[in-house]
């Protein structure tokens, strides 16, 4: 499973949304109301699917998926 796969599936499990709801170009804010307590949850979930430290800076509710997988993924690489 690629990175954005996997960012997509912890995601929507999280949030109990759809897959398909989660629009590589689209915020998590505009696309299905994050708050701040599910932005949160969101960076803590991501941190254990994929065994990285991420800062809340680096993720916010005007993140797009896209830019979330930019940020995850030069972690993996190290």
């Amino acid at each position: 499973m690629d990175t954005k796969s996997k960012v997509k599936d912890v995601l929507a499990n999280l949030l109990k949304v759809k897959n398909e709801e989660l629009k590589d170009e689209v915020t998590l804010i505009n696309s299905i109301g994050v708050d701040s307590t599910e932005m949160v949850e969101s960076v803590i979930a991501l941190e254990k699917a994929f065994g990285v430290k991420l800062s809340p800076k680096e993720i916010t509710k005007n993140s797009t998926i896209n830019d979330i997988v930019n940020n995850i993924e030069p972690k993996l690489a190290k």
